[in-house]
Protein backbone atom coordinates (compact mmCIF):
# COMPACT_ATOMS: atom_id res chain seq x y z
CA UNK A 1 0.00 0.00 0.00
CA UNK A 2 1.48 3.33 -1.04
CA UNK A 3 -0.14 6.38 0.48
CA UNK A 4 0.09 9.95 -0.69
CA UNK A 5 0.22 11.65 2.73
CA UNK A 6 1.65 10.97 6.19
CA UNK A 7 -1.83 11.46 7.68
CA UNK A 8 -3.32 8.81 5.42
CA UNK A 9 -0.49 6.41 6.29
CA UNK A 10 -1.03 6.97 10.02
CA UNK A 11 -4.81 6.53 9.82
CA UNK A 12 -4.36 3.34 7.80
CA UNK A 13 -1.87 2.06 10.39
CA UNK A 14 -4.43 2.66 13.15
CA UNK A 15 -7.10 0.78 11.18
CA UNK A 16 -4.69 -2.16 10.83
CA UNK A 17 -3.86 -2.07 14.54
CA UNK A 18 -7.55 -2.14 15.46
CA UNK A 19 -7.94 -5.16 13.16
CA UNK A 20 -4.92 -6.81 14.89
CA UNK A 21 -3.04 -6.90 11.56
CA UNK A 22 0.44 -6.48 12.99
CA UNK A 23 2.24 -7.91 9.93
CA UNK A 24 0.41 -5.40 7.77
CA UNK A 25 1.37 -2.62 10.20
CA UNK A 26 5.03 -3.63 9.90
CA UNK A 27 4.69 -3.64 6.11
CA UNK A 28 3.96 0.10 6.29
CA UNK A 29 7.58 0.67 7.36
CA UNK A 30 10.25 1.35 4.77
CA UNK A 31 12.81 -1.48 4.75
CA UNK A 32 15.22 0.92 6.49
CA UNK A 33 12.53 2.79 8.47
CA UNK A 34 13.11 3.59 12.11
CA UNK A 35 10.84 3.53 15.16
CA UNK A 36 12.08 5.55 18.11
CA UNK A 37 10.71 5.53 21.65
CA UNK A 38 12.56 8.39 23.44
CA UNK A 39 10.81 7.77 26.78
CA UNK A 40 11.27 3.99 26.82
CA UNK A 41 12.38 2.60 30.17
CA UNK A 42 13.70 -0.65 31.54
CA UNK A 43 14.06 -3.40 28.97
CA UNK A 44 11.83 -1.68 26.38
CA UNK A 45 13.73 -0.81 23.19
CA UNK A 46 14.52 2.81 22.45
CA UNK A 47 15.11 2.28 18.71
CA UNK A 48 13.96 -0.29 16.17
CA UNK A 49 15.90 -0.27 12.91
CA UNK A 50 14.18 -1.59 9.84
CA UNK A 51 10.88 -3.21 9.01
CA UNK A 52 11.80 -6.62 10.41
CA UNK A 53 12.70 -5.27 13.85
CA UNK A 54 9.36 -3.44 13.86
CA UNK A 55 7.62 -6.67 12.83
CA UNK A 56 9.26 -8.61 15.68
CA UNK A 57 8.35 -5.86 18.17
CA UNK A 58 4.69 -5.87 17.12
CA UNK A 59 4.28 -9.65 16.85
CA UNK A 60 2.95 -10.18 20.38
CA UNK A 61 1.18 -6.86 20.87
CA UNK A 62 -2.36 -8.26 20.48
CA UNK A 63 -1.59 -10.83 23.20
CA UNK A 64 -0.69 -7.99 25.59
CA UNK A 65 -3.01 -5.12 24.74
CA UNK A 66 -6.41 -5.34 23.08
CA UNK A 67 -6.79 -1.91 21.54
CA UNK A 68 -10.45 -1.52 20.67
CA UNK A 69 -10.92 2.17 19.93
CA UNK A 70 -9.14 5.38 19.14
CA UNK A 71 -10.82 7.82 21.50
CA UNK A 72 -9.13 10.90 20.05
CA UNK A 73 -6.91 11.66 17.07
CA UNK A 74 -5.56 15.03 15.99
CA UNK A 75 -3.13 15.40 13.09
CA UNK A 76 -1.01 18.53 13.02
CA UNK A 77 0.86 19.42 9.83
CA UNK A 78 4.44 20.66 9.97
CA UNK A 79 6.40 22.86 7.59
CA UNK A 80 7.54 19.64 5.88
CA UNK A 81 5.03 17.88 3.64
CA UNK A 82 6.44 14.46 4.55
CA UNK A 83 6.03 14.93 8.33
CA UNK A 84 3.08 15.31 10.71
CA UNK A 85 2.63 15.35 14.47
CA UNK A 86 -0.21 13.15 15.71
CA UNK A 87 -1.81 13.32 19.14
CA UNK A 88 -3.92 10.26 19.79
CA UNK A 89 -5.53 8.22 22.53
CA UNK A 90 -6.02 4.46 22.46
CA UNK A 91 -8.49 2.61 24.65
CA UNK A 92 -9.08 -1.07 25.16
CA UNK A 93 -8.29 -3.76 27.68
CA UNK A 94 -5.15 -5.33 29.00
CA UNK A 95 -5.24 -8.99 27.99
CA UNK A 96 -3.54 -10.36 31.14
CA UNK A 97 -5.84 -8.56 33.57
CA UNK A 98 -8.92 -7.84 31.43
CA UNK A 99 -8.79 -4.33 32.89
CA UNK A 100 -9.62 -1.34 30.69
CA UNK A 101 -6.86 1.03 29.69
CA UNK A 102 -6.49 4.45 28.13
CA UNK A 103 -3.10 5.54 26.77
CA UNK A 104 -2.14 8.88 25.25
CA UNK A 105 0.53 9.23 22.58
CA UNK A 106 2.28 11.92 20.59
CA UNK A 107 3.89 10.68 17.39
CA UNK A 108 6.13 12.51 14.95
CA UNK A 109 5.74 10.65 11.65
CA UNK A 110 7.84 11.03 8.52
CA UNK A 111 6.78 9.16 5.38
CA UNK A 112 8.89 8.52 2.28
CA UNK A 113 7.26 7.08 -0.86
CA UNK A 114 4.17 6.18 1.17
CA UNK A 115 6.14 4.17 3.74
CA UNK A 116 7.16 5.09 7.27
CA UNK A 117 10.73 6.38 7.33
CA UNK A 118 10.66 7.64 10.93
CA UNK A 119 8.12 7.01 13.68
CA UNK A 120 9.06 8.83 16.88
CA UNK A 121 6.59 7.74 19.58
CA UNK A 122 6.36 9.75 22.81
CA UNK A 123 4.41 7.55 25.23
CA UNK A 124 4.60 7.16 28.98
CA UNK A 125 6.23 3.91 30.12
CA UNK A 126 4.59 4.36 33.53
CA UNK A 127 1.12 4.66 31.99
CA UNK A 128 1.78 1.66 29.76
CA UNK A 129 3.02 -0.41 32.71
CA UNK A 130 -0.01 0.58 34.76
CA UNK A 131 -2.26 -0.44 31.87
CA UNK A 132 -0.42 -3.77 31.63
CA UNK A 133 -0.94 -4.35 35.34
CA UNK A 134 2.59 -3.97 36.62
CA UNK A 135 4.50 -0.89 37.69
CA UNK A 136 7.39 -2.59 39.50
CA UNK A 137 9.75 -2.83 36.50
CA UNK A 138 9.39 0.76 35.29
CA UNK A 139 9.54 2.17 38.81
CA UNK A 140 12.69 0.15 39.54
CA UNK A 141 14.27 1.44 36.32
CA UNK A 142 13.78 5.10 37.34
CA UNK A 143 16.85 5.03 39.54
CA UNK A 144 19.09 3.41 36.92
CA UNK A 145 21.37 5.47 34.73
CA UNK A 146 21.96 2.79 32.05
CA UNK A 147 18.67 3.35 30.16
Amino acid sequence: MVSSTPEHTFRYMIDLMLAKGMNAVADLWAPDGIAEFPFAAGSAPRVLRGREEVRAYLAHYPKLMDMTKVAALTVRPTDRTDTVVVEWTATGRTVATSQPYRLDYIVVLTVRDGLIALYRDYWSPLSAAAAAGGLAGPIDSLGRTDT
